[in-house]
């Protein structure tokens, strides 16, 4: 059975002064997602509250990309957040949303876990038999707890883990460049070690936990940085959240925003909240999708 969605309309933050909405659609809840078959988590077809995530459809205009990745299709999870905070279901979920829309990359950005080594794991379980080309990058929590073994644990599963590091793949007839930079709020981070013999040019993807790596990019280089580690602002009061994620060097904290001349995509995170020990109100858990088109280069 083919996923259903239920249209949702979610409630977003005001839009910040850099932010572009145009060619982005509305979410859409995730209302009933089980495959005919035995489901080995739930025997009930309907997800409870807590095992709900929206879908999000994004698209991505770009100067400089190869021509041929024109439609190229991009899938992203983050912040799953691994144990009692975060319902197995809703990630499993996920993951079937994700190879349902059969994307051409799929990129995990960080958080797999959240302060015990206890669900370390279940992370193999429950993020396994994503299908496609796989890219991972940590998050502050991994390496908090052991990032060493969620690194084995993805290489095992067959994905590609980048820690300051960069690939390149053929798709759809071209290449593109994934680049990983690690967790900068760990003091991990080393842009420049990443973008080392990269090139310069081309359709360029980055993926980064945390957000503001994105002002340490190259300025005006074409790129686009996908990242996560706000929760899309966790518990959103209007106004005071903004000014609070501002203060904590975080100003940017949901969707989508232009950076010295870079895109930079900050997802909301597949975990915490409804029925877990971590409230989330104002910014449902995410699973986005993006699709890249080519843009007209300005003239002068």
């Amino acid at each position: 059975m083919r996923l259903r969605r239920l249209a949702r309309r979610a409630a977003p933050l005001a839009a910040p002064a850099n932010s572009l909405r145009r060619g982005v659609q509305e979410d859409e809840r995730n209302a009933l997602v089980a495959r005919s078959g035995a489901d080995p988590f739930r025997t009930e077809r309907r997800l409870r509250l807590r095992d709900h995530f929206s879908l999000s459809e994004n698209v991505l205009m770009l100067q400089h990309m190869h021509a041929e990745h024109d439609g190229l299709r991009i899938a992203q999870l983050s912040d799953v957040h691994v144990g009692l905070a975060t319902s197995a279901l809703r990630i499993r979920r996920a993951v079937e949303a994700v190879n349902a829309e059969k994307p051409d990359l799929v990129f995990l950005t960080g958080d797999y876990v959240t302060h015990s080594p206890k669900p370390l794991p279940r992370v193999r379980e429950l993020l396994a038999g994503l299908e496609g080309l796989v890219y991972v990058v940590m998050g502050n929590h991994d390496h908090w707890v052991n990032a060493p073994y969620l690194r084995e644990s993805f290489e095992r599963m067959g994905y590609t883990v980048l820690q300051n590091e960069h690939r390149q793949v053929q798709v759809k007839g071209a290449p593109v460049t994934v680049l990983g930079i690690d967790d900068g709020l760990t003091g991990r981070d080393d842009v420049a070690a990443t973008f080392r013999g990269a090139p310069v040019s081309g359709t360029r993807l980055v993926l980064a936990h945390t957000p503001p790596t994105a002002d340490k990019l190259p300025a005006h280089a074409g790129l686009v940085q996908f990242s996560g580690h706000t929760h899309g602002g966790q518990f959103v009061v209007r106004g005071l959240t903004e000014a609070i994620f501002r203060r904590a060097g975080q100003p940017y904290i949901r969707g989508h925003y232009h950076v010295n001349g870079n895109q930079l995509y900050v997802n909301r995170g597949l975990g915490f909240g409804f029925g877990g020990p971590y409230l989330r109100r104002g910014s449902e858990p995410e699973v986005a999708f993006f699709t890249l088109r080519q843009a007209a280069v300005s003239a002068g």
